[in-house]
């Protein structure tokens, strides 16, 4: 079973440029993707069915603005959106889908890059979604936690660390959350299978980054320990050029 993640920078956009063609060659088991940028009424749900997937989404309450969506091919036992903080869940930034083998979670994690208020919410959200989950892993114990992070974990997640210790997304708070993620017993997929530098999931569209390679790893399938087994592979597209991030995935064993 594969599962690829997207920020997709707005979907109709990424549509545009040929995303529709992709997915089909592609032809994912499970696609999540981040920051469709639209409300559901915008969305041309026959397209998606006509590849053969359920859908399902997760708009947020101002246009133009973030949320969610997941493309299954395999129903799901279960869906649900948000995580039951208004705060959070106006930005449409959660999708929720129970499978027979395990629980899928599609998240798109703020941005604090626009000042200290928003640094501070996406601090909370991740405390929150620390909560989130460990509250979820006591009924459903099988979880992948994938999406946009907005954070690079590691040195080798980013180009040239020294250069951005101060921005959001390479904090050391950030990044000592992510410690403790996955000390609370999860594995990045990607890590799994790739330990080497310069493999990255989004680019600035400035200065010419995506040519030159100057980019961050901030997209992740982090999935718990329990499911190692599981984990056949794992991986980063970035050829794939719909937006300013790349698809991302994990292959696991089972068909949900």
């Amino acid at each position: 079973m594969k599962i690829i993640s997207y920020n997709v920078n707005g979907l109709r956009a990424a549509i545009k440029k040929g995303f529709l063609e992709w997915l089909e060659k592609e032809n994912p088991d499970i696609i999540c993707l981040q920051e469709t940028k639209m409300q559901e009424d915008q969305l041309d749900k026959l397209a998606f069915e006509a590849l053969g997937y359920h859908q399902y989404w997760n708009m947020a309450e101002k246009k133009g603005y973030s949320g969610v969506g997941i493309l299954t091919k395999i129903k799901p036992d279960h869906f649900s959106k948000g995580m039951g903080i208004p705060e959070y869940d106006r930005e449409g930034r959660v999708i929720r889908l129970d499978f027979n083998g395990f629980t899928l979670i599609n998240s798109y994690f703020p941005s604090g890059s626009s000042g200290d208020d928003r640094q501070a919410f996406k601090m909370q959200y991740l405390a929150d979604m620390q909560i989130f989950i460990d509250h979820l892993k006591k009924d459903r114990p099988d979880i992948v936690l994938c999406g946009d992070y907005n954070i690079c974990h590691k040195a080798k997640d980013i180009n040239h660390p020294e250069r951005h210790k101060n921005s959001s997304g390479f904090l050391p708070e950030e990044r000592a959350w992510m410690d403790r993620f996955v000390g609370s017993g999860f594995i990045d997929s990607f890590r799994e299978f790739d330990s080497g530098s310069g493999k990255y999931s989004w680019w600035s569209y400035r200065a010419n980054s995506r040519a030159k390679n100057l980019g961050w790893r901030i997209d992740y399938h982090m999935i718990t320990e329990n499911l190692r087994p599981k984990l056949l592979n794992a991986g980063i597209l970035p050829d794939v050029s719909h937006s300013d991030h790349c698809p991302v995935w994990v292959e696991l064993e089972g068909e949900g």
